[in-house]
């Protein structure tokens, strides 16, 4: 790859075009569901419940229903000649109760229905989001309370907000309705609505009803000011960060993957790309070919986020319940975003729409929801230079060139970025990226002098407070390393001394490693001491003797601050390990429950693995909770640089050698 002319672009992506998309696409089992098969969902669902107009039915999530493991390892395998059955997963609202149906496409009918009596409620959609947030405009109290601190109604904005649960009884008559906290923002003069909150009111919805069943106009606090909020680049007023010249990165040959439908091939990798409208992207049968072996090996049969838990650090009384579960209340799909060409991703991507279902059941297009490109930004994938040798040097370098997959969720004032990036030695790295707005209280406070209790935050402008807050994303990782009988090895780093005068030194260091027996075996709180978390195949080995395996390599630790008996981190009581492994169940795919919203912590990740089951040489899954506390500071405002983390999964004694040690450097373009 080399650098080119801007005039270049449009001719490449054509070529792109040309070169990418196989004519060859066949029906996949774990397949998103497509637009026909969303009416058809909708469409036997209505006749189901003939009188859904006066039931007030609504869909609140639709997702596949996918066939079970073994099925589609048997029909990959092509030793099954029928196609798995095309079913979803259907979770409605229907006269105020929950349903969890499954709809069979080729039978054209429900074949199960079930009413949930438990804790908690589905995720929001766009529609309860919307139709809630609207309420509060015609209004009396609100419109009177706005009118009051001398605003302007027409540039007022609300939004909704989870209420989480602390404790309340369901038969106290407290909290046993879907409801929302809606809280405003004041635009006058700017766009960036979340510097310049509305304090002090706020509003219960019944979401069933669709009305305010509560309103508190509490205290009035300095709205702050517009000034220095705008972050759109055309308002943006002079001067100006002197600016760079062109970069972009070219392929004049076309890309070097496929995509055969949802199915992605680049280099040694092969796997298959899917969307849910809580997950957001799914990575699926990832597989790569080892080139000694002569075969395709198995290394991961899914993964995607699982849950996002983002508490706040604010007591006062509109802030306290802001502890939210993203994908689980608001979906982590549902809030993908349209990606922009050469902003979001570079001029040699290739781009994929998504698609969910409706409130209504119908469908509804993301365009662009995926972009897929190789990076090469000057990265060294191994070298080495042999000086040595008296009277000649040898050299060798490659170049670290990737494959990745990225979709950006915004929750609100929050975008989070998230790749999957594929290289060529065997790794899978997965990398969220936080920007977008931190949220902002209002304050009478303009300078840090003035502070004298805590404020949960950092005072970034004039009224303006960042408030303390966490995020943790829980990643549901399916590793199938050669197969599905897998074991969990950690392997801890000891200190020993050399008391036996063998040797000079008097210390080295030596690995111990265990298998975990059961699910409690394999609970892990990192940064505690050294380790290696390695998942292997106990039936696989290399020519050496050593067991087939991957291994997580984590780039940061962060664990919960918050007290294990505070409401909200019971229900996140999967965030109290950043590493979990349980025995493989298909249902298990949320960490924080099918239920977020409200929920009470009784149907979580750690309750699962309370059952301790056995998790030696079988089908096992990794459960991994990457973190950040986020201090705010004043760099954060208007709007924060991306701040990265991730993880990569890693070939541990997976290949016999380098397996990138006969990699081609690529046709050079140019030279300097």
């Amino acid at each position: 790859m080399a650098a080119a002319p801007s005039q270049t672009i449009l001719f490449i992506i054509l070529l792109h075009i040309f070169y990418i998309f196989a004519p060859s696409h066949q029906y996949h089992p774990l397949d998103s569901l497509t637009p026909s098969e969303f009416t058809q969902i909708r469409s036997i669902v209505t006749k189901a419940y003939p009188d859904s107009s006066t039931h007030n039915l609504t869909f609140q999530y639709v997702g596949l229903e996918e066939p079970s493991k073994q099925t589609v390892i048997l029909w990959l395998k092509n030793e099954t000649t029928t196609n798995p059955p095309r079913q979803a997963f259907v979770i409605a609202r229907i006269d105020h109760q929950t349903h969890e149906l499954i709809v069979d496409l080729s039978l054209q009918e429900i074949t199960s229905k079930r009413i949930y009596s438990g804790y908690g409620y589905p995720m929001f959609t766009f529609e309860d989001q919307e139709n809630a947030d609207k309420l509060a405009f015609t209004y009396p109290p609100f419109v009177a309370s706005i009118r009051r601190r001398g605003l302007k109604l027409e540039e007022v904005v609300c939004e909704g907000f989870s209420v989480g649960w602390y404790g309340e009884e369901e038969e106290e008559g407290k909290n046993n309705k879907r409801i929302v906290k809606v809280m405003c923002y004041y635009m006058n003069g700017t766009v960036n609505l979340f510097m310049r909150p509305i304090e002090g009111i706020s509003m219960t919805v019944d979401l069933d009803e669709m009305k305010i069943i509560g309103f508190q106009d509490r205290v009035t606090v300095p709205v702050p000011k517009a000034d220095e909020t705008e972050f759109r680049e055309s308002k943006i007023k002079p001067p100006f960060r002197q600016s760079l010249k062109e970069i972009t990165v070219v392929q004049p040959d076309g890309p070097s993957f496929t995509i055969d439908g949802h199915m992605i091939r680049w280099a040694d990798w092969e796997f298959h790309l899917s969307f849910d409208v809580r997950a957001g992207m799914i990575i699926s049968l990832a597989s790569i070919y080892d080139l000694e072996k002569q075969q395709s090996r198995r290394v991961l049969y899914k993964g995607h986020i699982s849950e996002m838990f983002v508490p706040y650090m604010d007591l006062t009384e509109e802030w306290q319940r802001r502890t939210f579960f993203d994908a689980g209340e608001y979906g982590y799909g549902l809030c993908s975003m349209t990606l922009e060409p050469l902003r979001d991703c570079p001029p040699n991507a290739v781009f994929m729409d998504a698609y969910f279902g409706k409130q209504d059941g119908m469908p509804r297009k993301i365009p662009k929801a995926f972009c897929i490109f190789e990076r090469y930004a000057g990265d060294i994938m191994w070298r080495h230079t042999e000086a040595t040798i008296p009277g000649k040097t040898v050299r060798e370098v490659r170049q670290d060139v990737s494959l990745v997959v990225r979709t950006v969720s915004t929750f609100g004032n929050y975008d989070y970025v998230n790749d999957w990036e594929f290289k060529q030695s065997g790794s899978i790295k997965v990398t969220v990226g936080l920007t977008g707005m931190v949220q902002v209280r209002g304050t009478t406070y303009t300078h840090k002098d003035q502070m004298k209790e805590d404020v949960y935050g950092t005072l970034v402008a004039e009224n303006s407070i960042a408030i303390h807050h966490d995020h943790f994303l829980t990643y549901r990782l399916d590793l199938d390393v050669d197969g599905d009988a897998n074991s969990f090895v950690k392997s801890k780093l000891r200190t020993t001394r050399v008391n036996d005068g063998r040797s000079s030194r008097k210390s080295y260091w030596t690995v111990d490693s265990k298998i975990a027996k059961t699910e409690s075996d394999a609970r892990i709180k990192l940064g505690s001491e050294p380790a290696e978390l390695l998942f292997v195949n106990p039936n696989k080995k290399t020519k050496m003797g050593n067991l087939s395996g991957y291994r997580l390599i984590p780039e940061g630790v962060t664990g919960p601050l918050l007290s294990s008996d505070d409401h909200p981190q019971i229900r996140a009581a999967f965030t109290n390990y950043n590493v979990w492994v349980t025995a493989y169940n298909k249902s298990e795919k949320w960490a924080g429950g099918l239920y977020a919203d409200q929920s009470r912590g009784d149907d979580t990740l750690a309750v699962w693995s309370n059952r301790n089951r056995s998790i030696e040489n079988e089908d096992i899954v990794l459960w991994y909770t990457l973190g950040f506390h986020h201090v705010p500071y004043q760099e954060d405002y208007p709007v924060m640089p991306t701040l990265n983390g991730g993880f990569e999964l890693r070939p541990s004694n997976f290949f016999e050698s380098n397996p990138v040690l006969k990699v081609k450097q690529p046709k050079e373009e140019f030279s300097p």
